[in-house]
C-alpha cells in the first residue's frame, strides 16, 4: 500500500530536527495520550468485568438461583413435597429447604444484628463457595442443637475462634413469668468461613436446619426452598417451568429480579466509564490533527519540491497518512500491552500502593469484595484497540488532504 519512498519520507518527518522540536513534542504527547487512553479503558473495563463476575459468583454461590415461598407469606409448611417436585425438574441441580431470619448476636460484651440461615449439612456441601472456604474448624461438626458457623470478619470483630460460644436472640417471643421475652440460644462455633464478600463474611450466621427450626419455632416448616440450577443464565425459562410445576400455588422469585437494582447499577456505571474514558483517546486524536497540521505547514516548501520532482498528490497524501498512522498504531499497541500487564497484576499493584501510602484503596465494606478483581475480555480489548486505530486514522485525513492540495508554484513563489 505504501511505497518505500513514502515510508522513507514519512519516517524522516517523524524524526524531527532541532528546529522542529515542538512539533515532535506534540506528536509524542499524542502517542502517550492514545497509549494511556487505551490502557485506562482496558484496565477499567477489566475491573468492572471482574467486579460483576465476582459479585455474581458469590451471590449465586451463597443464595439459590430461584426461591420458592408461601404465597401468603409466613412459613412454608409443605416444603418437603415442594422440594421433591422441584428436584425432578430438568435443569435443577439441587434443592435446599431453608430457614432465614434476623437475630441479635452477642459475644464478648459486643452485640450487633445478623442474618441467620438454617441449612442442612448436605445442602451446605453442595455450595462450593461456602464449603470450600472454611478457614478454621470443620463442617463435619455442623450438626446438633448447639452448632453454628460465622464469617471471618464477624469472628474478627467479636474476637471469636472455633469453640467459643455466642448468644443468638431472635424476634420470636415466649410468655414467661416475667412477661413476654424474646427467644435466646447459646451456640458453639464449629467453623469459620471466608467467601471474600464483606456482607456475608460480616453479617451471616449459619445454623443446622433443625436448630433453626427450633429457634424460630418453625417445626415442620421452612422459610422457603432454594433451587440451584445447572445454568443460571436460563433463569426465565426455568422459572416458568417451576411455576407450572407448582401450579401457581407458591410465590417464586429468582436471583435476577432480587438483585436487579445492583446489577443494573453496575452495568450503567460500566457504560458511563467507557464513554468518559473514551474521551481521552478522542483528545489524543485531536493532538494528532494539530501536530500534523503544523508539520504540513512547516514542510510546505519540501512538499512543493517533491511535487516538482514528480511526486503525485496521492503520494503526498499517503506520506502524511503514514505519519499519523504510525503514531496511532504505536500508541495503541503500547496501550494494549500496558493495559493487559496492569490488569493481570491489579491486586498486587493495589497492595503495593496501599503499603506505600498507608491507605486502604479498596474498602470491603464499600465495594462488597475483599480483593480487587479483573477479567480481561478479548472482545472488549479488540473493541478498544479498534476504536483507537479508527480515530487515529480519521485524525490524519484532513492534514494529509491539505498537504496533497499544496500548489508548488504558490509554495515556492517567495523562496
Amino acid at each position: 500500500m505504501f511505497s518505500a519512498f513514502e515510508r522513507m519520507v514519512a519516517m524522516r518527518y517523524l524524526r524531527a530536527r532541532r528546529q522542529e522540536g515542538f512539533i515532535s513534542v506534540i506528536a509524542w504527547f499524542s502517542l502517550l495520550g492514545i497509549m494511556l487512553g487505551v490502557a485506562t479503558l482496558i484496565i477499567v473495563m477489566s475491573v468492572m468485568n471482574g467486579f460483576r463476575h465476582e459479585l455474581l459468583g458469590r451471590i449465586l454461590g451463597l443464595n439459590g438461583h430461584i426461591g420458592v415461598y408461601s404465597l401468603v407469606g409466613g412459613p412454608l409448611k409443605e416444603f418437603d413435597p415442594v422440594a421433591r417436585t422441584l428436584a425432578l425438574l430438568p435443569g435443577v441441580r439441587a434443592v435446599a429447604p431453608m430457614i432465614e431470619g434476623q437475630a441479635l448476636v452477642t459475644a464478648n460484651e459486643l452485640s450487633s444484628g445478623a442474618v441467620v440461615r438454617g441449612l442442612a449439612l448436605e445442602d451446605i456441601r453442595k455450595r462450593p463457595i461456602l464449603a470450600g472456604n472454611i478457614r478454621s474448624g470443620s463442617l463435619d461438626d455442623f450438626t446438633g442443637q448447639d452448632a453454628a458457623m460465622i464469617g471471618k470478619r464477624m469472628a474478627d470483630r467479636y474476637g471469636l475462634k472455633v469453640g467459643d460460644t455466642v448468644t443468638l436472640t431472635v424476634p420470636v417471643f415466649n410468655e414467661t413469668g416475667l412477661g413476654v421475652m424474646p427467644r435466646s440460644k447459646s451456640v458453639a462455633l464449629v467453623a469459620i468461613y471466608e467467601v471474600g464478600m464483606y456482607e456475608y463474611d460480616n453479617s451471616f450466621v449459619y445454623l443446622p436446619f433443625e436448630l433453626a427450626q427450633l429457634l424460630y419455632q418453625m417445626r415442620g416448616a421452612a422459610s422457603g426452598v432454594d433451587v440451584l440450577l445447572d445454568d443460571p443464565d436460563r433463569i426465565d425459562e426455568q422459572r416458568l417451568k417451576i411455576v407450572r410445576a407448582l401450579g401457581g400455588r407458591y410465590r417464586v422469585n429468582d436471583w435476577l429480579r432480587a438483585n436487579a437494582g445492583l446489577f443494573n447499577a453496575v452495568q450503567v456505571e460500566r457504560n458511563v466509564m467507557f464513554l468518559i474514558l473514551s474521551l481521552i483517546i478522542l483528545v489524543a486524536a485531536f493532538n494528532i490533527i494539530s501536530s500534523l497540521i503544523m508539520l504540513v505547514k512547516d514542510k510546505g516548501r519540501d512538499i512543493a519540491i517533491l511535487r516538482t520532482m514528480g511526486a503525485t498528490r496521492a503520494m503526498i497524501l499517503r506520506v502524511f497518512l503514514l505519519c499519523g498512522a504510525c503514531v496511532g498504531v504505536v500508541g495503541t499497541a503500547a496501550g494494549v500491552a500496558l493495559g493487559l500487564a496492569f490488569a493481570s497484576n491489579i491486586e498486587g499493584i493495589r497492595q503495593a500502593l496501599q503499603a506505600m501510602i498507608g491507605t486502604d484503596l479498596f474498602r470491603a465494606e464499600i465495594y462488597f469484595l475483599t480483593k480487587l478483581p479483573a477479567i480481561v475480555e478479548p472482545k472488549e480489548v479488540s473493541l478498544v484497540a479498534g476504536m483507537a486505530l479508527v480515530l487515529s486514522f480519521l485524525a490524519t485525513i484532513y492534514p494529509a488532504w491539505r498537504a496533497a492540495r499544496i500548489d508548488p508554484v504558490e509554495a515556492l513563489r517567495y523562496e
